[in-house]
């Protein structure tokens, strides 16, 4: 991304997220996205400058508050014009010369970040109690994981196989001006940004973006053609979709949640994948019992804090806490307590998060196994961002006696 200046108007963008993000309590990609929205003259460009700029504050929030003693003020406007003027003095070489933004001392600032870069939740930027948890769980090695998690994610594509293959959809994407590579049988990592959802390679459903990492979660469960599966908490149907393309559109998936709005999306990615073996269902007490042992796997890709996706979420790390971190802890115990009812005995299935924290994670799952004889533990997996560059993620493959 090259700028030669920063115009006004991008930098309110800028601006307006973060107020929408640390004062209104959006997630990030939305209020990106709604920005974006607003500003519908900037170039395809701009509209990166605006979206990489946003995230990459909000990824150093804390030494960038710190940075201008502000960590114990409260966020208004004019602070945030501070910050963003900060950052891209800073990383990106620019001195905002607008009347919003009040006089920086840069010199001043500069010292202070070399003092900050010695303590490690400044450098890395996260809240003290999330340092706590990665000394606790990671001990030495949390250093370098902290590092990796503030990497920005590479995009990772998974091929439709139902439509095409890695090697035809490489070709189809460089003849529409993106580079690729094939890193797996089924999976491309994107060489350079691009707006990917406007190309027709997505619009015909030839790819989803999807992570390496998130990619083997589906590929565990190892689904076959004339089973029948459920994806107990599909969301918009990533996995349901990779479910599938591994099942060769043959048997039946089951995809249910809690949300409606997420189910009807799920029905238009599958009509764009071309899938057509999938059915969807809210979620009840009452469909739980209806579905009792009739699943030859059953997928659980259950609510967790999204710590091991900061990478791609980094405001997750400023809106969650301990508090939130059990409150899902509690909402994955109900679930590993109830799903397992509609897998049939012999049948396998997977529990998974994007969690770092142990505790929502082989902790959680040993629990229920040790309360649950008749449930067997096959292998189980944790994938860090330092090891695959992938975003992180804890899976388990689990028999039902």
């Amino acid at each position: 991304m090259s700028q030669t200046k920063v115009h006004f108007a991008h930098a309110q963008a800028i601006v307006n997220c973060l107020f929408e993000i640390f004062q209104n309590d959006r997630k990030a990609s939305k209020a990106i996205e709604y920005q974006l929205k607003q500003n519908k003259n900037a170039g395809s460009r701009d509209r990166a400058f605006i979206a990489e700029t946003t995230y990459e504050i909000v990824r150093y929030w804390r030494l960038l508050r710190a940075l201008d003693l502000q960590e114990t003020q409260a966020v208004d406007t004019s602070s945030l014009w501070r910050i963003v003027a900060i950052y891209l003095n800073l990383y990106q070489g620019f001195t905002l010369h607008f009347d919003t933004i009040s006089k920086i001392d840069f010199k001043l600032i500069k010292e202070r970040l070399s003092h900050a870069e010695a303590e490690m939740t400044l450098k890395e930027s996260i809240p003290n109690w999330l340092n706590e948890i990665g000394i606790k769980y990671y001990n030495n090695e949390w250093p370098t994981l902290l590092h990796a998690l503030n990497v920005p994610a590479e995009v990772y594509l998974r091929v439709n196989t139902l439509k095409t293959t890695a090697s035809a959809l490489k070709k189809e994407l460089q003849n529409q001006g993106i580079e690729t590579q094939i890193i797996d049988v089924d999976a491309l990592v994107v060489v350079k940004r691009k707006n990917l959802f406007s190309t027709e390679a997505f619009q015909n459903g030839l790819f989803e973006v999807q992570d390496i990492g998130s990619q083997q979660i589906s590929k565990m469960l190892h689904p076959l053609p004339g089973m029948r599966v459920i994806d107990a908490c599909a969301g918009a149907g990533g996995k349901t979709l990779h479910i599938a393309n591994l099942m060769e559109n043959k048997g039946s998936i089951i995809s249910l949640d809690v949300a409606q709005f997420k189910l009807d999306e799920l029905k238009k990615r599958a009509r764009r994948n071309g899938v057509f073996n999938v059915e969807t269902r809210l979620i009840e007490p009452r469909t739980i019992k209806k579905l009792k042992e009739s699943a030859d796997r059953l997928l659980l890709d259950v609510p967790c804090s999204g710590l091991g996706v900061l990478r791609r979420n980094p405001d997750a790390k400023w809106k969650q806490s301990p508090q939130s971190i059990q409150e899902v802890m509690n909402i994955q115990k109900e679930i590993l307590n109830n799903y397992p009812k509609m897998l049939k005995p012999g049948g396998m299935m997977v529990y998974a998060t994007c969690s770092i924290c142990k505790s929502e994670n082989e902790h959680q799952l040993h629990a229920f196994l040790s309360e649950n004889s008749n449930y067997q533990l096959v292998t189980e997996k944790t994938l860090l961002p330092d090891e695959l560059n992938s975003d992180a993620f804890y899976m388990a493959l689990i028999k039902k006696l």
